[in-house]
């Protein structure tokens, strides 16, 4: 079982910036995979929100985070960040990091609550 372990969430006011982390074990074959962020509100399903290439590092995004969000990584460490600016309420859940395919085996996610 691969265990993520997502950091880095808090509560910031409309506007504010965030940075959130993932660290995945050795054994992931982190490399290997095209990565994602999620997120997550309640009641709803998670949502991938930002993704990142194992070939060549691009990334995508879905439109409402676009010029906002970014999203790194580091195969050397295997972690990838997601940072966050122009924060807006709708932003506001848990976020998840974990494969673009087939994801499993989620972690606890980071609590990221953008206040107005």
């Amino acid at each position: 079982q691969v265990q993520l372990v997502e950091s880095g969430g808090g509560m910031v006011e409309v506007g504010g910036s965030l940075k959130i982390s993932c660290i995945a074990p050795e054994s992931s074959h982190f490399r290997l995979r095209a990565m994602a962020w999620y997120r997550q509100t309640p009641g709803k399903n998670r949502v991938l929100v930002a993704s990142i290439s194992s070939l060549d590092g691009a990334p995508k995004y879905i439109d409402s985070v676009k010029g906002r969000f970014t999203i790194s990584r580091d195969d050397d460490k295997n972690t990838m960040a997601l940072q966050m600016i122009s924060l807006r309420p709708e932003d506001t859940g848990v976020y998840y990091c974990n494969s673009v395919n087939l994801p499993r085996d989620w972690g606890q996610g980071t609590q990221v609550t953008v206040s107005s």
